[in-house]
């Protein structure tokens, strides 16, 4: 499926999952929902990352986590501190992989899970996401000389992916409407996936497309590797919070719609997508038409309704 032929189902499924999470809570101390009072608590928020996520949710070289999702995570944090009336509330990143981060959410170990997440239909039965923040799609990874350009030029070959991931599900379905016969391997996180490229393991990688640019600019593989194919998923990113309670979503839209509204959305992803990361790399992935949109709808300033 092509990316564009989706983006106007995907955005209007992003917000019909933004409205599940505001179903039936119980109340916490102070009238504050359930992860909101323990926040207050312990005065501490959990924010969940990702070691391989580049420019999501990543480590630069001292080994601490940065990220364009973990800045959303940060400015939601701020405005938490203004919910539960307590502006010095600490982080805690918690390390989290694509195979746990949804149990980490649903088990009460992170309060915010900032990485690379799709906001599914699936997924939204479990937890709730965020206003939409990014959108890719699954591709695939291969070495500059290969000679594969699609999927199926991977009949009978091995194709790696992370576990636990959408692009996992889009590969075996792909493999299984075309009888392709893949030879379809998983691996923890990302990092190990590339690393089974590298080391000759597999034939193709297949992820997002972002986090594919990302991870060749992040190891300065250029003249190895390239990214090809078709788009063989749509992938809204959203950051991942507990579904049921309505203030907490309300807590994190209204994040949105103030970063919207300052016109800091646009800067924060040209920080992360156009300008030099802080480890170096440059990605220049211009924002997409149907982001820009989708970030324009979130300004509430009486400019943007003039």
């Amino acid at each position: 499926m092509r990316l564009s032929a989706a983006i106007s189902g995907g955005l209007l499924l992003a917000a019909c999952l933004l409205a599940t999470g505001a179903s039936a809570q119980t109340g916490g101390s102070e009238g504050l929902s359930p992860t909101l009072s323990a926040i207050k608590n312990r005065h501490t928020v959990r924010l969940g990352y990702r070691e391989s996520s580049p420019p999501f949710s990543f480590l630069d070289q001292s080994g601490r986590p940065i990220g364009y999702s973990l800045e959303l995570c940060e400015a939601i944090v701020e405005e938490i501190g203004v919910e539960v009336d307590d502006p010095d509330l600490k982080i805690d990143y918690v390390k989290v992989t694509s195979d746990d981060r949804i149990d980490a959410v649903l088990q009460n170990k992170i309060d915010l899970e900032c990485g690379s997440t799709t906001a599914n239909a699936e997924r939204g039965k479990r937890v709730a996401f965020s206003p939409l923040m990014f959108v890719a799609g699954t591709k695939l990874m291969v070495p500059k000389a290969s000679k594969v350009q699609s999927l199926a030029d991977l009949k009978g070959k091995t194709v790696v992916v992370t576990k636990g991931t959408t692009n996992e599900q889009a590969i075996h379905a792909a493999d299984k409407k075309s009888s392709l016969g893949l030879n379809i391997v998983t691996s923890p996180d990302h990092e190990q996936s590339y690393q089974m490229l590298v080391d000759g393991k597999a034939d193709a990688f297949a992820t997002d497309d972002i986090l594919l640019s990302g991870l060749i600019a992040r190891h300065k593989a250029q003249d190895k590797f390239r990214v090809t194919g078709d788009y063989l998923s749509y992938d809204p990113y959203g950051i991942m919070f507990r579904k049921g309670e309505p203030q907490l979503t309300a807590v994190v839209d209204r994040t949105f719609r103030k970063l919207g509204s300052n016109q800091d959305l646009i800067p924060l992803y040209n920080k992360w997508f156009i300008a030099r990361l802080p480890t170096g790399e440059r990605l220049n992935v211009p924002i997409s038409l149907q982001l820009e949109e989708a970030f324009k709808s979130m300004d509430d300033s009486a400019s943007a309704n003039n």
